[in-house]
């Protein structure tokens, strides 16, 4: 198994993160997660968030920028980016008005490409990450899901697979992640249980339905750089979530946890 990064999405501790940024990294960095994945900035500016990244020794992954920022500030938000340290510019969602036919699908593939050639230009990594939706509609007898990455290069267009919502959309989860091996190199790792009326409640790793020892394994084995931990709703105060879930992975994977010689 190649050594991936672990770090933490930080959706999971947004209402922390709007209060008090600079506290909420220092605690994600006391906890000993590597990277941070953003998804908003709370009015810090870049230059100072850099240094306060270093200052933590925290990596700053990447970041999920809106449909709507990357179409209205696209060279804004590579900017920012940049400055931070972050590599990965992510899309986290196609809004419902967007995809409503294949039309509509078929527009924001074209879409994704171009924002995807921009990005490399800059020495960025455009990518998608997924909900359960993309495997609902289907684009010329593939899933969305599918249609997205057949219809982009592999240069432009990188996947950041969430387990939780292939494994809800009662997709084969290892199969997923080994098809797209190569062009997945940030996963979200995340754990949850199906209601009996169909609905997911996100838990701490290990509590939940998600066979992680199998997909820790396939990701390595798909060239995955970054496990992202993830609890889109927590049962507990947040920060005690993502500190048990990042105990959990060191307590059943410390080798594949141990320093890297180089940067992730």
């Amino acid at each position: 198994m190649q050594r991936m990064g672990i770090g933490l999405q930080l959706y999971t501790l947004r209402d922390h993160m709007a209060a008090d940024p600079a506290g909420t990294l220092s605690k994600v960095a006391e906890l000993g997660y590597e990277g941070v994945e953003f998804a908003g900035y709370f009015g810090t500016p870049a230059v100072e968030l850099r240094a306060l990244l270093d200052e933590l020794g925290l990596k700053a992954i990447g970041s999920h920028v809106s449909l709507s920022n990357i179409r209205n500030n696209l060279f804004g938000e590579i900017e920012y980016l940049k400055t931070i340290g972050g590599q990965y510019l992510i899309c986290p969602m196609v809004p419902n008005s967007e995809r409503k036919t294949e039309e509509d699908w078929t527009r924001v593939f074209a879409y994704f490409q171009e924002v995807g050639a921009e990005v490399r230009k800059h020495g960025l990594q455009f990518g998608y990450h997924n909900h359960a939706f993309e495997f609902e509609s289907r684009i010329g007898g593939q899933v969305a899901f599918d249609a997205l990455y057949a219809s982009t290069g592999a240069d432009e267009v990188q996947a950041e697979m969430d387990v939780c919502w292939v494994q809800y959309a009662k997709q084969d989860l290892l199969d997923y992640i080994g098809r797209y091996a190569g062009r997945l190199p940030l996963l979200h790792l995340k754990d949850f249980n199906r209601s009996a009326d169909n609905w997911m409640q996100t838990l701490e790793l290990g509590q939940g339905e998600v066979n992680l020892p199998a997909v820790i394994t396939a990701s390595g084995a798909a060239g995955v750089k970054w496990l992202i931990i993830e609890q889109d709703s927590c049962q507990k105060p947040p920060l005690e979530c993502v500190a048990n879930s990042l105990r959990w992975l060191k307590q059943h994977y410390p080798v594949s946890l141990s320093k890297p010689e180089g940067d992730v």
